[in-house]
């Protein structure tokens, strides 16, 4: 996968994320319903693999 796919889908996770808090009356900074939970969760991954790629060293 290269890192510009990479970076648009961490990127789409994010945006969904904070589409999807900015709705929900169940979430909050603190807390989460299933779902945002869930798109918080996706976008956490792809950051952290996004940003794992990143590095020189590769960790």
């Amino acid at each position: 996968m290269a890192a510009e796919d990479l970076y648009d889908r961490y990127q789409l996770a994010h945006t969904t994320h904070r589409s999807h808090q900015a709705t929900c009356t169940d979430c909050t900074d603190t807390s989460r319903c299933p779902t945002g939970q869930r798109l918080f969760e996706s976008f956490a991954r792809l950051q952290d693999a996004y940003l794992n790629r990143q590095r020189p060293d590769g960790r």
